[in-house]
């Protein structure tokens, strides 16, 4: 099971964990998904105010219990709509998504 982190371009880029997790309720897909998208909505209540280029919903995904970074999902543009999918990026495309941010 994974556990989905709302936050933000540059709270992600600063590596700030944060105690707002989301938990899915199981590990079937819709579940899965349920969870992603809270946690963005939760993330789309923190951009505001924040430079154009940093508001996106970002979600970082964990293994449920750890520590490591699975993936990231992301809007590719600011101010996205709430129904609007997340691009999902993999741990290792991190530098990629936050390059200029910090």
């Amino acid at each position: 099971m994974r556990r989905y982190q709302p936050t933000t371009l540059p709270a992600l880029a600063a590596v700030v964990p944060d105690d707002d997790v989301v938990l899915a309720e199981s590990e079937s897909e819709e579940d899965e998904y349920a969870a992603l998208m809270t946690a963005a909505d939760l993330s789309a209540g923190r951009v505001a105010g924040l430079p154009d280029g940093q508001r996106r919903r970002v979600v970082a995904v964990f293994e449920a219990g750890g520590s490591e970074l699975v993936a990231v999902h992301a809007d590719t543009a600011d101010d996205a709509e709430p129904d609007d999918d997340l691009a999902w990026y993999a741990a290792q495309e991190l530098d990629s998504l936050t390059d200029g941010i910090v």
